[in-house]
């Protein structure tokens, strides 16, 4: 039987001075802890609760620029985007796909409209009368002129011949050849003479203005019918429907060899060259706005800078529908109807003091702010300036380098003092 080690144990005695360094150890620490406790005790007797500080976030006061913006959602939509149209009834031939690039000028599709045809026939027809009635008049008009010329130069020639007779029986007349009777008729036949003449010669004119006024409304009969045959030419070409612009066959509206209305849309054409963007804004923001404003907008990863071009005047559940122009050269990789973030620049103040944004501004209404002094937040009126997506401008409560949990005071419940635990 194997015996323990009992007896070879031994007691040894503590020394004096060890002990007396133990208790004042443990009597120093003693003294440290009632201190903190009842430090922790006063904070809490003070406080109407306490709150992890895992639980809240904290951020400092702060001077610098703030610049009040907007995040809004948006979509890449054609500045360019035009509806084809169908002029008539009748059948439509597609001689395109959705998604092909053309050109402009193209022959995108083809409606059958034999009604239109058949008009334009009939205005050819008309015109070509019409020529031929006006060349017809052309001629009647010479031959008309001349007949009148003719009849003014005859009664001319009987003038001067009645002249001459006068003038012989003037030269016999005093010597008595010729009986006095004969002279007087002479006479007469000049005078009679002189007025067929003058006669015959404003008939003339009279004649030239006749048929001049006569041609003059054929040829405007002429003229009409042109803009008639143009117009019905016109409304033939367009059943030729032809790309407006250059770009990309979006949405086809009716299947090949279908049977179209008048004015019925036949497909939508996207012009890539000049894209936009239609930025969905809450109304709140609609009174700050304004035309030439700055846009950041963001996709892919990529920034780009635009300006407001457009602002719609109606409000569709809540939002107003904005319009924004990239400036300088169209960034690439863009998509119709690429959904996209952009950020409205509405406004830069600089030297303002400010705080990071967060949920505080929402559940105090911007009325009231949990400022922390020694461990203990203080539920503090403040005045809420301008907000940013990133940033809230504070005008009065809070000083530089004070800090406020600007997240998590839900838990909170509206106390007045509240200790935050490490």
């Amino acid at each position: 039987m194997i015996r323990d080690t009992s007896a070879q144990d031994a007691v040894i005695a503590a020394h004096p001075a060890h002990q007396y360094k133990k208790k004042a150890a443990w009597i120093g620490g003693a003294a440290i802890a009632i201190v903190a406790a009842a430090t922790l005790f006063g904070t809490w007797r003070s406080s109407e609760g306490s709150v992890s500080a895992a639980r809240i976030r904290i951020a400092e006061v702060g001077r610098g620029t703030l610049v009040r913006d907007a995040q809004v959602n948006g979509r890449i939509v054609a500045a360019v985007s035009p509806t084809m149209f169908s002029t008539a009834a009748g059948p439509v031939t597609l001689k395109v796909q959705a998604g092909d690039t053309v050109q402009k000028g193209d022959v995108l599709a083809i409606v059958e409209s034999p009604d239109l045809t058949d008009a334009l026939k009939r205005e050819q027809s008309t015109y070509d009368q019409l020529v031929a009635e006006v060349a017809r008049q052309e001629i009647l008009a010479r031959k008309q002129k001349l007949l009148a010329q003719r009849e003014a130069d005859v009664a001319e020639i009987e003038r001067l011949s009645a002249q001459r007779t006068l003038e012989r029986y003037q030269g016999v007349a005093n010597e008595g050849i010729i009986a006095k009777i004969d002279f007087q008729k002479a006479k007469d036949a000049l005078n009679s003479a002189e007025i067929k003449a003058k006669h015959a010669a404003s008939a003339a004119a009279l004649e030239k203005d006749d048929v001049a006024l006569e041609l003059k409304s054929k040829i405007n009969q002429l003229e009409r019918q042109k803009l008639s045959l143009a117009n019905a030419q016109r409304r033939v070409d367009e059943l030729t429907v032809r790309a407006p612009v250059n770009g990309l066959i979006g949405t086809l509206n009716v299947q090949n060899r279908s049977v179209v209305q008048a004015n019925g849309p036949l497909m939508t054409l996207i012009d890539l060259s000049r894209l936009e963007v239609e930025l969905e804004v809450p109304e709140t923001y609609v009174s700050d706005l304004g035309i030439g404003m700055n846009v950041e907008v963001n996709f892919n990863g990529t920034t780009a800078m635009a300006k407001l071009s457009a602002l719609s005047p109606e409000v569709v559940k809540n939002q107003v529908l904005a319009r924004a122009r990239f400036e300088g050269q169209q960034p690439p990789g863009l998509r119709q109807s690429q959904r996209v973030t952009a950020r409205l620049l509405i406004e830069e103040k600089p030297n303002v003091l400010m705080v990071a944004r967060g949920p505080f501004v929402e559940s105090e209404g911007g009325r009231y702010a949990y400022v922390v002094h020694d461990g203990v937040a203080v539920r503090t009126p403040v005045k809420i300036g301008a907000t940013s997506i990133s940033a809230v401008e504070i005008l009065s409560g809070a000083k530089q380098g004070d800090k406020i949990v600007i997240a998590g005071t839900d838990a909170f419940e509206n106390a007045q003092r509240v200790s935050i635990n490490k």
